[in-house]
Parts: structure tokens; sequence; C-alpha cells
């Protein structure tokens, strides 16, 4: 094999590896962005638990203030995630 074919292999090889990332990427878009979308929601649920709890503070149970601190841990959880995912 002279040069210019190793050449044309290695650049083959690189397409090859380019359209799989490139697959791969758009795959991963799409995955990131059905969590955030899912999260949003989440986030939605857990502000309004939040209103909730802060303005009935007297009122508010023990297990609504649970309730909402472990949806609050969950989101955080998740938008740490996508964060970690982007980077």
């Amino acid at each position: 094999m002279n040069l210019q074919d190793d050449l044309k292999k290695l650049s083959e090889k690189i397409r090859q590896y380019r359209d799989e990332a490139r697959v791969q990427l758009h795959l991963a878009r799409e995955d990131v962005k059905d969590e955030w979308d899912d999260l949003e929601k989440d986030w939605e649920k857990f502000r309004s638990r939040l209103d909730s709890v802060l303005h009935d503070t007297e009122d508010a149970t023990q297990e609504a203030r649970q309730t909402a601190k472990r949806l609050g841990e969950e989101v955080r959880a998740g938008y740490e995630r996508i964060r970690d995912r982007l980077k």
C-alpha cells in the first residue's frame, strides 16, 4: 500500500466515525430535550408546592414539607444531571 491508499482509508474511517458521532449526538440532544421537558413539569409542580408550603407555613403539615423538599431535591438532581451531560 502506498501513502495515497493509506490516506484514502483514513479518510473513509474518519467519515464513518464522524457520521456515527453525528447520529449519536442527535439522539443525545433529543434525549436531553425530553428529559428537560419532563423536568420542567416537575419544576412547576415543585414551585406550586413550595408556594403552598411557604404561604401556609403554620397550616402545612410535616408531610407536605417533606414532600416539597423531596421533590425539590429530585428536580435539583435532574438539572444537575442534564448540566453534567452537556459538559
